[in-house]
């Protein structure tokens, strides 16, 4: 007889293993299906994030950048250091040791909560008033494990990298995140094509360690996503100060890997024929839903032309009883985004009522300086018709900044002309991604800058720029 289910999460990522868990937490019978297998070739949970992705990237991150601050930036601090030195293999094994850690970890926390993981694929075959599910070992039907049933089922499948046509991504030469992630040795020079949040954060990584990386970006606006004063500290830092070489409206016309390297043809900005011969190659040209395994003909689950799968405000399809969340569905795909969406899911499961506000999900960039933000940017605002007033503060007037040598960047707020509430927050800066939450949890209360302006903030600390801020917007700072 099949195992039957209150719930089955589809996907162990970061949404489906934080749907799953708190679906555990309010007692409901929860079963989780997943079938990464690591490098080693073991069972692990954690999905794209924890095991090639964020976690991973930002462990790399941290480490490349303490080379550099040792090599380029102590001389400030009336500190020197000669012949500073890494060790590749170091930094990737304490890289894969934090992910095993936190894999580990998220096993603890389903038997702790009552979690079954039934290791391997998860594919729908009828549904109904309850859903049959079927788990195999590697996605086909020749491996059939087991048949399970549930009344309500969650697809977190996740998302993969897009590759482009004409490139093979073999992950040892030309790589998507997974290969970036894995290099041995450091390349001499370093081609990325897409400037996007990866394409940032991992060649930043391997600029650190001392690769020439040129960065190719089809669009003519860099970091179009984010406010236009923030991308253009960004560009000023990532390419003048770091030496990132970054060009914009690319065109690739064709890729060609040999024993010597590997050389990208493409048209400049100015429609120009252009050659450029690297060592490795980064492809980063963002991610697509995971949602092709599902078989989601077989109970009519409605799934789009780009593959995400059709949802309400509250993660509801099509189907009664079936829910999607994080990268499968509309929306930023972001680890935090996903983790919320799974805890409103089991939640409403459960008959709670609980709410997510999408307006007020962050976004950030690990690079350094770290790029952060909450809302909309102006130009979306003016756009939009919203009259707004606006608040721009450096950083350099900051004594905790200048005392940690860390003076760049700003804080930037928006608030309504009428009502003064929030609408935006933009911040560029080392410690952006800890900033930016004061502004997430003021935008979640439905805050006005005049209450962040009235919040008491330590001194000497960071945080009174996102003050300084708050009071720029009503042309009253106190300290410029």
């Amino acid at each position: 007889m099949s195992q039957q289910f209150d719930v089955v999460v589809i996907g162990a990522g970061p949404g489906g293993y934080t749907a799953a868990n708190r679906a555990g937490q309010l007692g409901l019978k929860t079963a989780c299906i997943e079938g990464w297998k690591n490098a080693k070739g073991d069972m692990a949970l954690g999905g794209t994030c924890l095991n090639v992705g964020c976690i991973p990237s930002k462990a790399l991150l941290a480490s490349s950048e303490e080379f550099e601050k040792v090599s380029h930036h102590l001389d400030v601090h009336g500190i020197s250091v000669a012949g500073a030195k890494f060790d590749l293999a170091k930094m990737q094994a304490r890289k894969d040791g934090i992910v095993s850690k936190f894999t580990k970890g998220i096993e603890f926390l389903f038997k702790k909560n009552k979690v079954t993981w039934l290791q391997g694929f998860g594919k729908f075959v009828s549904g109904g008033d309850v859903y049959t599910i079927e788990v195999t070992d590697n996605g086909n039907s020749g491996d059939k494990k087991e048949i399970i049933t549930a009344k309500h089922v969650i697809v977190a499948t996740g998302s993969k990298a897009r590759h482009l046509p004409g490139i093979t991504v073999d992950n040892e030469n030309i790589c998507d995140n997974e290969g970036a992630l894995a290099l041995t040795a450091v390349p001499k020079k370093l081609g990325v094509i897409g400037a996007g949040v990866i394409g940032l954060e991992l060649g930043s990584v391997w600029r650190r360690l001392g690769a020439e990386v040129t960065v190719l970006e089809a669009l003519p606006n860099f970091l179009a996503a984010a406010d236009e004063a923030v991308a253009k500290e960004a560009w000023k830092a990532f390419t003048k100060e770091q030496g990132l070489n970054i060009k914009l409206s690319v065109k690739i016309e064709k890729v060609t890997q040999k024993k010597s390297g590997i050389t990208i043809e493409y048209r400049d900005d100015k429609d120009l024929a252009q050659k450029l011969e690297c060592d490795k190659l980064i492809v980063s040209v963002g991610r697509i839903p995971n949602t092709d395994g599902l078989d989601a003909a077989a109970v009519g689950l409605k799934v789009g032309d780009r593959g995400f799968i059709e949802v309400d405000a509250h993660c509801k399809t099509n189907l009664p009883n079936v829910y999607a969340i994080g990268d499968v569905v509309r929306g930023p795909m972001l680890a935090h985004k996903a983790e919320d969406e799974g805890v409103m899911v089991a939640e409403m499961i459960a008959g709670q009522k609980p709410h997510l506000d999408y307006n007020c999900i962050p976004w950030i960039i690990y690079t350094s300086p770290e790029v952060a933000w909450v809302g909309k940017t102006e130009q979306q605002l003016k756009g939009e018709g919203v009259a707004v007033k606006v608040g721009q503060v450096p950083f350099m007037i900051n004594g905790r900044a200048l005392g940690m040598a860390t003076g760049s960047g700003f804080v930037k707020m928006i608030a309504d002309a009428k009502t003064d509430r929030i609408l935006g927050v933009h911040i560029v800066h080392a410690n952006a991604s800890e900033l930016i939450q004061e502004a997430v949890v003021a935008m979640e209360f439905a805050g006005a800058s005049e209450d962040i302006a009235r919040i008491t903030h330590g001194h000497p600390t960071l945080s009174e720029v996102m003050r300084e801020a708050a009071l720029a917007v009503d042309k009253r700072t106190l300290n410029m």
